[in-house]
């Protein structure tokens, strides 16, 4: 008697136990079906969370990726539940988030037919991902998974993308599931370049490290951390980097947050500085044509990565492999290093300059709104250092961005590569998963909630201990409104309905809590933290009226 052979579907699922796999994100359908059967009656097999969207779906599997940096997975049908993906697929790509996305497609006879769900996937997908290939034969699909996940994995981490035709999808596979790939351990520079950039550092009046995104890892945070104690520069995060200087460090270390406008200490501090040390950084994440506008930077980098050069961006030297290792003989270099009392005395003046300007602009609030900074303050009071804060994008993302204080690294998540609406509660929702003992904190204005808002029912479902906070400007897209004002005088295209939060939240059966009162919001937030049963949502009605002061601060009147 033949031994039946298992279909690819235990396959896929071996392959997904290999590679560590701790949850599923997605949405099923006729083309994927088996996978999510296998999955659901398996009791070893990953944990499957359902979500109202693909789109979402992708971006919990991004938040995944950032938090662990390890590959999330997303599992969705054919035709629209790939096509689906698109947007939270290209956010993990280009903020250097490892995802893979397998999606079901038709059987091959019926590829490139007019048929139902018929999708060149394909092509759809190749310009927005490291990776990605169709499995044209079942016995190779351990081999495409396992490459999926070690592309994915590479710097720079990025997207993955399966298409797997239904006729594969029924075929029977006799080979075993591939095992793992091992990372491959890159050495550090080499010790002429990292003696060379000592030297440089050495020679430098004012050296300023810009961290960014990639170096934010906790083995690279740990190495700057280390490198800080003895060197005491300056360091300078960009949005995705926050949170790399703890509070051992603040006093000493951090001169703030970049990204967006150019008007902050931080960009300041770049521009006095005679030698910009790039850690990890992106140019997605901040433009060099924004912070080196007049190209006059020296520039080095520490990056297990090539730096893309452009016309702003052209480093003298490139210290590229294993980032720890290579700060930590950097670190050995510079022994008895120290600032001159000039450079001491003018970072005394920013880091003074960084403390009066945390406040942000200030303004009398309309009657019943929340001005945004005591929004932030206030939510700033109820997080502690263990809790992870998601932010999505809209004049909430600069207010919370520019003034929102984390000590941890990957415990504020912020897009600026792709700035996309609605990543907020689906991220938060990926973070209560991997960090089930901490309460989760997602921000977002109304507009942005509202992209991913159906979500509050698998927030719901999973019973997430996550906080909800809407910057609520009564029904407009206000990053765009009030940068259409600066340019043209009005602003268009940005107005849409009101929606009663509270009600929405508990129709979902979450808990609703609004700060009706701008002098309770403490108490109201309070009550929200507290809660131990579920998501809660706050409605805080904002007065946004004065965020065009957000571009011109410290433009005008700041040390030059």
């Amino acid at each position: 008697m033949t031994e039946k052979k298992p279909f690819w579907g235990r396959s896929v699922l071996e392959s997904l136990l290999n590679h560590d796999v701790k949850y599923v994100f997605g949405i099923p359908g006729a083309k994927i079906d088996r996978l999510f059967e296998v999955i659901e009656n398996n009791s070893n097999a990953p944990k499957l969370v359902i979500t109202k969207h693909e789109q979402n779906a992708a971006f919990m599997a991004q938040a995944v990726g950032r938090l662990t940096g390890k590959p999330g997975v997303v599992l969705v049908t054919s035709g629209p539940g790939a096509s689906n993906l698109a947007t939270g697929i290209l956010t993990a790509q280009t903020e250097n988030d490892p995802v893979v996305a397998i999606a079901g497609q038709v059987q091959r006879q019926d590829l490139y037919r007019r048929t139902h769900q018929s999708t060149p996937s394909v092509l759809l997908f190749n310009g927005i991902t490291k990776f990605t290939t169709e499995v044209q034969d079942a016995e190779n699909l351990s081999e495409v998974i396992a490459n999926a996940f070690d592309i994915a994995s590479a710097a720079p981490q990025g997207a993955s993308f399966i298409s797997l035709p239904q006729d594969v999808d029924d075929s029977p596979v006799s080979s075993q599931a591939l095992e793992k790939v091992e990372n491959i351990s890159a050495g550090p520079a080499s010790p002429e370049q990292i003696e060379f950039l000592a030297g440089k550092i050495r020679q430098a009046k004012l050296p300023v490290i810009l961290v960014g995104q990639r170096g934010s890892d906790e083995k690279t945070v740990k190495a700057l951390h280390d490198f800080l104690h003895v060197t005491k520069l300056p360091v300078v995060e960009t949005f995705q980097g926050a949170g790399v200087i703890d509070r051992s460090l603040v006093e000493q270390s951090f001169f703030g947050r970049v990204g967006l406008f150019a008007n902050q200490t931080g960009d300041q501090l770049l521009k006095a500085s005679d030698l910009v040390i790039a850690l990890g950084y992106d140019a997605v994440e901040y433009e060099p044509r924004v912070w080196n506008k007049n190209n006059k930077l020296p520039i080095a980098t520490i990056d297990s990565i090539h730096a893309q050069i452009d016309a702003h961006y052209n480093p003298k030297i490139q210290l590229v492999g294993d980032m720890p290792v290579t700060i930590n003989l950097l670190a050995k270099q510079l022994n008895n290093y120290s600032l001159s009392k000039e450079s001491n005395s003018l970072l005394n003046k920013y880091r003074e300059q960084l403390k009066s300007r945390r406040g942000g602009p200030k303004f009398v609030a309309k009657v019943g709104l929340s001005h945004p900074l005591d929004v932030v303050h206030a939510i700033q009071k109820q997080v502690d250092d263990n809790m992870t804060v998601t932010l999505d994008v809209g004049s909430v993302y600069i207010w919370m961005s520019r003034f929102f204080r984390s000590y941890r690294p990957r415990h504020f998540l912020i897009s600026d590569g792709m700035q996309t609406l609605g990543v907020a509660l689906p991220w938060a929702i990926a973070a209560g998963l991997v960090r089930p003992n901490e309460k989760i904190v997602s921000v977002s204005g109304d507009g942005g909630f509202m992209f991913s808002s159906a979500e509050l029912e698998t927030a719901v479902r999973l019973k997430s201990n996550l906080v909800h906070i809407i910057f609520n400007d009564h029904g407009h897209y206000d990053m765009v409104k009030f940068q259409e004002e600066m340019k043209y005088g009005k602003s268009a295209g940005v107005d849409f309905g009101q929606v009663d939060f509270v009600k929405f939240a508990e129709s979902f059966g979450a808990k609703g809590l609004r700060v009706d009162d701008p002098t309770k919001i403490d108490q109201v937030l309070t009550e929200a933290f507290n809660w131990d049963q579920g998501p809660v949502l706050v409605d805080i009605p904002v007065d946004y009226s004065h965020d065009t002061e957000l571009y011109s601060e410290l433009i005008e009147g700041g040390m030059d």
